[in-house]
This record gives structure tokens, C-alpha cells and sequence, in this order.
């Protein structure tokens, strides 16, 4: 039997590791479920949502050249039309392989970005009283120089050769 990108199968959970699941699929053909792709919300421990044995609906997201068969169960479930998975929240901040959403976070419009509106004043602050990121780069830029120049002029005369010293 052929296994397909999107067919929906059912499987024996086999073996159980920290990142997933391995699915014997049917002939011999073991698959994995990431742990990414059990359930719906966030998945600590794959033996809280798994056991092995287990029967499970899954669904073939990938199938490699060398062989590797990604699965999901989180996909394979069956939703009414119209309604959408749960979202997730994820616990990275930006290096989803999706990438639905991933530049709204810096949206310095009206608040499409998550966080608070940014309100553009005639000095360039947000209106909530917080400097803003150019102001904060500024002021990083001054105190790194003043460290510095305070490091230089204190080596400065503690240059020599091993262990000579200066009177």
C-alpha cells in the first residue's frame, strides 16, 4: 500500500520518545507524529496525551525521499465546515515554520500587532510614556561609547611586557 501526502489512516502507537510518537501504520510502515501534532493545545509530555497501543487517527503530512513519514493526529480530526482549529499558543516568538502572523508583531499602525497602539506624538514617543525604540538605541549607543572610552583610558598605561612594571 502506498502511503500519501493527506490520506487518513489509523495506526498502532508503537513507541513513545520526548519530541513524539512512532505510528505503525499498517504492513510494517512506521510513521512519526511530532509532538507539535497531537493535540491542539500545547503538549508538555507526549505520555499524557499517548500510550502505547493506543489506537489513533492520523493523518500522512510528509513523506521524505529517504522514507520518513510525518504524521499528524491534530489534523486528522474531522471539523465541521467553517470552524477553524483552536489557535495555540505558541511559546517561541518567531521562528514558526508557518509564518501566518509573523510581521504584525513590529505593525507600528493601530494595533493590528497584539501589543499597544502606537500613537506617533510630535516628539516621536509613544503616547504611553515609554521611550521609543530609537530613543532606547540612543541611549545604548552613548552609554556603550562612555564605556568604552572609561575602558581605554584605564588600560591605557597598564600596557607592558609580561610583567614589567612601569614606575
Amino acid at each position: 500500500m502506498a502511503i500519501e501526502v493527506g490520506a487518513k489512516l489509523e495506526g498502532k502507537v508503537t513507541g513513545i520518545t520526548h519530541f513524539g510518537a512512532f505510528v505503525d501504520l499498517s504492513g510494517g510502515v512506521t510513521g512519526l507524529v511530532h509532538i507539535s501534532e497531537i493535540a491542539d493545545n500545547y503538549v508538555k509530555d507526549v505520555k499524557d496525551h499517548l500510550k502505547i497501543d493506543d489506537v489513533v487517527k492520523v493523518k500522512v503530512i510528509n513523506v521524505d525521499k529517504d522514507g520518513k513519514i510525518g504524521l499528524s493526529i491534530k489534523q486528522a480530526i474531522d471539523r465541521p465546515e467553517g470552524q477553524p482549529a483552536p489557535q495555540s499558543r505558541e511559546r517561541h516568538g518567531g521562528g514558526s515554520a508557518g509564518g501566518a502572523g509573523g510581521g504584525e508583531r513590529f505593525n507600528r499602525g493601530g494595533g493590528g500587532g497584539g501589543g499597544r497602539p502606537f500613537n506617533k506624538q510630535s516628539s516621536g514617543r509613544p503616547a504611553y510614556g515609554k521611550p521609543s525604540f530609537e530613543d532606547k538605541m540612543s541611549r545604548f549607543l552613548k552609554d556603550s561609547e562612555e564605556r568604552i572610552s572609561s575602558l581605554k583610558k584605564n588600560t591605557e598605561g597598564k600596557r607592558g611586557g609580561r610583567g614589567a612594571k612601569r614606575v
